[in-house]
């Protein structure tokens, strides 16, 4: 067929955008809600969590289900855009504690699997010569997404919290809308094949299945952690007593969306590299972060700046290569099925880092605390070695 309207991939990016600017709404607004309701610090692992359970919910409700074969996968973007605006709103209209936040957090992160794996079927229904650029710009969608809430706090710093998350549910809300009138069902929109639970153990069969699904777990274990406690590692800077003052939402909002420049430039990479050697570099380079980071809080401030940017770069650059390697990699008869889980088994251990890098910031002074974040990446690297051997081959 003819090339896509030019409208196509800008809208579904910019729907991609505004739908997962759902995700760390909360996290944005964390510090005013503490103040209001005296949460403790333990309140960021566990709403963060919350939204990541949610996610994993949603996502295997969505397979078991086929929602998005049976419905067409616009307005299933459309409605779970909307309930997940609603939701996230339901923070400031009928929250009042951690627990009924949670409950909120984890509905919108339910509502979020409707979103961000639909966008990128939407993606696939137009693209087919193309999709890994475009999978990269989606991804880049989501990071941006990811970091905006923050920006609106920065933006609006005299602003209350309920503008800030009103605001973000408004724009998803209007995402949606964008996504289903201006977005068609794509001339290669298929269905997927059935979801099938016991391809658990016929997917892993596969070794480089294996290898690339370990690289994708390293990655995760440090990806959404990273991003959650980044507010936290500018704090705990600010507070070191040798720096200057800091806008935390607007670097928080810079250090985070900066990975969407890792994942357009990762994509471009790819052609010379392949997707292995990119996604592998990255991860060594963010895994080295990790490593070092107790030695740079102290470090005067454009240096501490530079060194998060060059992690917030690499943390989240090599998502879509990992995404392309998964679907490469999985089974073809059971492709469908093999990302759903891995999905989920990647999701899950997000829940898994979140929680135990909360839990030890009780007895880890916050400068040493990411070096458990090293864990994810170092594992990673080591399952990739068939697939770095494959393409030195090649």
């Amino acid at each position: 067929m003819d090339r896509p309207p030019r409208r196509i991939l800008p809208t579904i990016i910019f729907s991609q955008f505004t739908g997962t600017s759902l995700w760390f709404a909360g996290n944005a607004v964390l510090p005013d809600l503490q103040r209001l309701w005296g949460l403790s610090p333990d309140a960021l692992g566990h709403m963060t969590s919350s939204v990541q359970l949610g996610f994993i919910t949603g996502t295997l409700a969505f397979a078991v289900l086929a929602i998005s074969d049976v419905f067409s996968p616009r307005k299933i973007f459309l409605i779970c855009s909307l309930m997940g605006a609603f939701c996230n709103a339901g923070v400031y209209l009928f929250a009042d504690g951690l627990s009924s936040l949670m409950v909120f957090r984890f509905l919108t992160g339910f509502f979020l699997a409707g979103i961000y794996p639909v966008g990128m079927k939407i993606a696939a229904g137009w693209y087919q010569r193309d999709l890994g650029k475009a999978i990269g710009f989606l991804v880049g969608a989501l990071v941006l997404g990811t970091a905006f809430p923050h920006l609106l706090k920065a933006m609006g710093q005299s602003l209350p919290w309920s503008s800030v998350v009103l605001s973000v549910s408004a724009i998803a809300a209007f995402g949606g809308l964008l996504m289903v009138v201006l977005v068609p069902d794509g001339p290669y929109l298929t269905k997927g094949a059935k979801f099938d639970p016991g391809a658990l153990k016929k997917i892993f069969q596969s070794k480089n299945f294996r290898s690339s699904a370990f690289g994708y777990f390293g990655h995760m274990w440090e990806l959404y952690t990273f991003w959650a406690f980044v507010p936290v590692m500018l704090a705990t800077h600010m507070g070191s007593g040798t720096a200057v003052r800091l806008d935390i939402p607007l670097w928080a909002f810079l250090i985070i969306g900066v990975g969407s420049i890792g994942c357009a430039g990762g994509g471009l990479l790819t052609g010379k590299f392949g997707s292995a050697r990119v996604a592998s570099a990255q991860l060594t380079i963010s895994g080295t972060c990790c490593m070092i980071s107790p030695l740079l809080f102290s470090a005067p401030t454009p240096v501490f700046l530079f060194f998060l940017l060059i992690w917030g770069i690499t943390v989240a650059g090599d998502s879509p290569q990992f995404s392309a390697l998964n679907a490469l990699n999985a089974p073809k008869a059971l492709v469908g099925s093999a990302l759903t889980i891995v999905n989920c088994i990647g999701f899950s251990i997000t829940i898994v880092s979140i929680q135990l890098v909360s839990y030890a910031s009780h007895f880890i002074d916050t400068r040493w605390l990411f070096l458990l974040l090293t864990i994810g990446p170092v594992a990673g690297l080591y399952a990739m070695r068939p697939l770095l051997g494959m393409q030195r081959e090649a």
